[in-house]
């Protein structure tokens, strides 16, 4: 069942890239006291992704921050490595580049989607959330395109 405007987020566990490798980051210590914006993507360097996507909100980040937001996350069905190369590759200094990597979390979120036609296997459907001490406030789900979980759309919602 897909999460809901008003449902707590579930608990969960990302991988982020350290200096040492792959390091955990659960997400109590994301969502928990602070406002963040979750939004999540098919697959790191995929085009709509690397072209959009995520560049709207590396371009946006302190406009969404002076909106109040302590965070921006951007997951995806990927491993750790590729969400820091991704990262790297995009100049998203200001964003947690977190790795789903076995999809545990997008399932627990009831976003899931089966993009083996693709060869991509189970991924994640592209949609974006605030939420406001570990509690949904925003959902917005992409079912085509990019507009619905962008960063303007996201900024003006804030």
């Amino acid at each position: 069942m897909t999460v809901q405007v008003g449902d707590k987020v579930p608990s969960g566990t990302f991988h982020v890239m350290g200096e040492s490798g792959p390091e955990p980051l659960p997400t109590d210590e994301i969502f928990n006291g602070k406002k963040v914006v979750l939004f999540a993507v098919p697959g790191a360097f995929t085009p709509g992704c690397s072209n959009t996507h995520l560049p709207g909100f590396v371009v946006n980040a302190d406009k969404i921050k002076a909106k109040g937001v302590d965070t921006i996350v951007c997951m995806a069905v990927n491993d750790a490595f590729v969400m820091g190369a991704w990262g790297k590759n995009q100049n998203a200094d200001e964003l947690i580049m977190a790795a789903d990597g076995n999809g545990d979390y997008t399932q627990a979120l009831g976003l899931q989607m089966d993009a083996s036609g693709f060869g991509m296997g189970r991924r994640s459907k592209r949609f974006a959330m605030i939420i406001e001490d570990g509690t949904i406030t925003t959902l917005n789900i992409d079912e085509s395109g990019i507009d619905a979980s962008s960063a303007e759309t996201i900024l003006a919602a804030l």
